[in-house]
């Protein structure tokens, strides 16, 4: 043995041979600071090991690397820029260490090589892999770039362009991808990886491979002309900026990154990626991706241990069909767990099975399925009018319309058709689960599983707690959430729950500005292109529904008289009198028509500005900042107050729910990063400069002693 720690151990194999091996404490390998450090000292036994003619870097776990450990990112880009940058330039020094080792190296990769991972084996002269191998740099998603050399190392191997297109947009390869651009030298079975591996180094070691040109080469300038380098970083910027925005400079940084280190030699093309990683880490669009991203990990951790303490679900029913219906009977079958869907009458039914047909034909189109998996999942989805399709059925969700006696009625015939065992959830978006728990003989058995439309893509679940809903049946369906590919979030019940109580504040903001004379073309505008939602107020209340969204107002306004409730008419009001529901008869706010590809498409209603007069009492003009402040000032202070209440159980959660639930801006990281970044005493400051405006712009006491206290939410 040359060199056993924790993380990794370094042996000699034939010929010379030496094998370095990740193989960490938990399931997967990491390049966690301690990984590191122990790498260092087995590069250093390995320059001190005389007779070694070459070295291959393994992994004894199903994926090589995943990359850099991500838990331990925001503490680093707390540390000073130049405490940063030393780090760096440690971690990146032992790399340059395994390329210059005076014998040739190889990466023997199986599953992932992320990150980190993926710059590690970079480092080494030759890869070879299996079919699982899927390898990439996804430090873009997290508001950082490569760090330890992959904006060197990867245009240098396989071009400018094609390693451009893998920094940008973060995407992982597959082996044939890998071997195509040149980032694999070999694809073999997973069985002759070992072999394959002995065999290239003493090939390598004789003489017949060039290795030390292959070296040469990765720590060379770029070979590009000045006219190639132009129009290949020119468009690259182009596309790049049109792509990732303004609110994301982690792309275009690492462009320019590659651009400037272009004409330079490796060491000093890694201080250029050394700067500018830096600069990443410190903004707060960095703190905000990685924030979600471990926001993620936590939901997850959450689930996990849900699904171990409950019985998995087996088979699920989803009572009312239609286009929500059938898109929970389409996830859920997707996922392995077939599906009952029951309505009561043979159009509904159609309509669900549709929905789901047509999710099924966009994944062939796409080549993500083929047609043996389509004809698998459509025939786990069983349409019946039927109570009697039930039998066997452990996880029961009701998707009927949003009427309170009309679910409690379904709700009660159900729990008569089901076994005792059987959970019933409600995927109401408003109404309280305590309320149509009355229903229930068994309302321990009971809770709500709010889905969010369109069900397939929207990440989020809702799962709400009612007053007598047990511990296992919480456990049970956020298992059967995550089984379908979904991160759920358990709330405590009040009206709303977390995600409508919350965005109603936001509405009613909107309503008060146009009362004001804001024009609803420019509020959207600003929230859309400013704030950073996807969809400015009005716009996403033509896509919701104005229907949808006048009803559950009045629910809000019901449920929250003191905060929610209205004097008069509001714009929403106004829309609804007029029947004007959105996209759905093709007029709201907006009036919409077909674009070329039969997609609604959106202008600016002269009518509506006639219709919004009934509701206007004043004729101000708004600042960008104002707009902002006043639309969300009131949805911040709810959210504070839901997680004072206890009806959402950490920043954590809130957050990760308003990013997949709403479309809260990725980059701003949800509300409590939000005010974290803001400062909690200039958020109070800028509140108070609107309390005039009503009770929804009032701060909560709690949230103002945490100002005055210095604290953070994070």
């Amino acid at each position: 043995m040359i060199y056993q720690g924790e993380a990794l151990s370094v042996q000699l194999l034939q010929d010379g041979i030496a094998e370095l091996r990740f193989d960490g404490a938990g399931a997967i390998n990491k390049l966690d600071r301690a990984t590191l450090l122990s790498l260092e000292q087995a590069v250093t036994a390995l320059e001190q090991t005389s007779g070694i003619r070459g070295l291959m870097l393994t992994s004894a776990k199903d994926a090589f690397i995943v990359g850099a450990d991500i838990t331990e990112f925001l503490e680093l880009f707390e540390l000073p820029e130049a405490e940063l940058g030393d780090w760096l330039a440690k971690a990146n020094a032992i790399f340059n260490r395994i390329e210059d080792l005076p014998f040739p190296t190889l990466s023997v990769v199986r599953g992932y090589a992320l990150g980190g991972g993926c710059e590690c084996i970079l480092a080494t002269d030759y890869r070879i892999g299996d079919a699982s191998a899927r390898i990439g740099l996804p430090e873009t998603k997290l508001g950082i770039m490569p760090g330890f050399g992959g904006t060197v190392r990867l245009p240098r191997l396989i071009g400018a362009d094609n390693a451009m297109e893998w920094i940008t947009t973060g995407q992982e390869n597959k082996a044939e991808a890998c071997l195509a651009v040149g980032v694999l030298d070999a694809v073999v079975d997973s069985d002759k990886l070992q072999t394959a591996a002995i065999r290239l180094l003493q090939d390598a070691t004789a003489g017949k491979q060039d290795w030390q040109g292959k070296r040469a080469r990765k720590c060379a300038p770029l070979t590009l002309d000045k006219l190639e380098a132009m129009m290949s970083f020119n468009t690259a910027k182009g596309m790049v900026a049109a792509k990732a925005g303004p609110h994301y400079p982690a792309p275009i940084t690492a462009v320019k990154t590659i651009e400037a280190a272009a004409a330079l030699g490796r060491d000093a093309a890694l201080l250029v990626e050394q700067d500018n990683f830096v600069k990443l880490a410190k903004t707060p669009v960095a703190r905000a991706l990685v924030g979600i991203f471990l926001n993620d990990q936590f939901i997850k951790g959450k689930a996990k241990k849900a699904a171990k303490a409950a019985p998995a679900t087996r088979k699920a029913a989803v009572l009312g069909a239609g286009i929500m219906g059938g898109g929970i009977a389409y996830q859920s079958a997707v996922k392995g767990i077939p599906a009952v869907m029951k309505d009561i009458n043979d159009q509904a039914l159609a309509l669900g099975m549709n929905e789901a047909g047509k999710l099924l034909n966009k994944q062939l189109e796409r080549g993500k399925i083929d047609g043996f998996k389509l004809t698998q999942v459509l025939s786990s989805i069983t349409p019946t009018l039927s109570y009697d399709g039930l039998q066997g059925v452990d996880m029961v969700v009701e998707a009927v319309v949003e009427n309170p006696k009309i679910k409690s009625q379904v709700l009660a015939e159900v729990e008569t058709k089901v076994s005792e065992d059987a959970v019933i959830a409600s995927n109401t978006s408003t109404i309280p689960i305590s309320t149509l728990a009355r229903s229930l003989q068994r309302p321990e058995r009971f809770c709500g599983m709010h889905f969010f439309n369109p069900v397939h893509r929207m990440p989020l679940v809702e799962i709400i707690r009612g007053e007598q809903t047990s511990d296992d049946t919480i456990n049970k369906v956020v298992a059967y959430a995550a089984a379908m590919g979904k991160s759920p979030v358990v709330v405590n019940d009040c009206p709303g729950f977390f995600v409508n109580r919350v965005l109603f504040p936001y509405f009613f903001g909107f309503g008060k500005l146009i009362a004001d004379g804001a024009d609803f073309v420019q509020v959207d505008k600003v929230m859309e292109k400013v704030f950073g939602w996807p969809m400015g107020p009005a716009y996403l209340l033509d896509v919701v529904g104005i229907d949808t969204g006048h009803h559950a107002a009045a629910v809000m306004a019901e449920g929250f008289p003191a905060r929610m409730s209205k004097a008069g008419k509001d714009a929403i009001d106004v829309m609804y009198e007029q029947q004007r529901f959105g996209q759905k008869n093709g007029k709201g706010f907006y009036a919409y028509s077909q674009d070329k590809k039969g997609k609604p498409k959106k202008e600016a209603d002269p009518q509506s500005y006639q219709l919004l007069q009934a509701v206007v009492t004043g004729q101000a003009e708004f600042a960008q900042d104002d707009i902002i402040a006043r639309m969300m000032i009131p949805m911040i202070n709810e959210v504070v107050l839901c997680l004072e209440e206890g009806i959402i159980g950490s920043p954590a959660e809130a957050d990760l729910a308003l990013v997949y639930g709403l479309g809260f801006p990725p980059f701003r990281g949800g509300v409590f990063r939000y005010l974290d970044t803001l400062g909690l005493a200039s958020y109070v400051a800028l509140a108070d400069k609107f309390a005039h405006l009503g009770p929804l712009y009032q701060v909560s006491p709690g949230l103002r002693q945490m100002a005055a206290d210095g604290k953070t939410f994070y």
